[in-house]
């Protein structure tokens, strides 16, 4: 039986089907930077439960945009990274972080701070 045509109001809509919501931008964004394991993403995102990770990583992975390797090995190793096609979301993602930027420096000065810009300079030495 035949699925009934999909219809949008516009390819933003599409977009978001596929990476909409609280956390698979900042999964993706994350992942931009390489492959990543549970544990690493938990560091990143503290505010994150597992049960919505391990939803959220699913979801992408269904999507396509991700990819799960998993090693038989005790422990149990898994790690999630872009697929050819979740890294034509490269841009885009780094695109919606700098303007992320900009939007908390214009609303809120120097009365908030981003966590994982911290972080970088704290690895960095900066």
């Amino acid at each position: 039986m035949l699925e009934p045509m999909k219809t949008y109001n516009t390819a933003v809509e599409a977009t978001l089907e596929v990476i909409g919501g609280k956390w698979k931008p900042v999964i993706l964004f994350h992942l931009t930077f390489g492959k990543k394991r549970n544990g690493e993403f938990m560091s990143l995102m503290p505010a994150i439960t597992q049960k919505v990770l391990t939803q959220q990583l699913r979801e992408l992975e269904r999507d396509e945009v991700v990819k799960r390797t998993s090693y038989n090995t005790v422990p149990p190793k898994v790690e999630y990274e872009l697929t050819d096609y979740g890294w034509s979301l490269k841009e885009i993602l780094h695109l919606m972080c700098r303007w992320g930027d900009t939007h908390v420096e214009r609303k809120y000065g120097d009365q908030a701070v981003i966590l994982s810009e911290v972080q970088t300079a704290k690895e960095t030495g900066l």
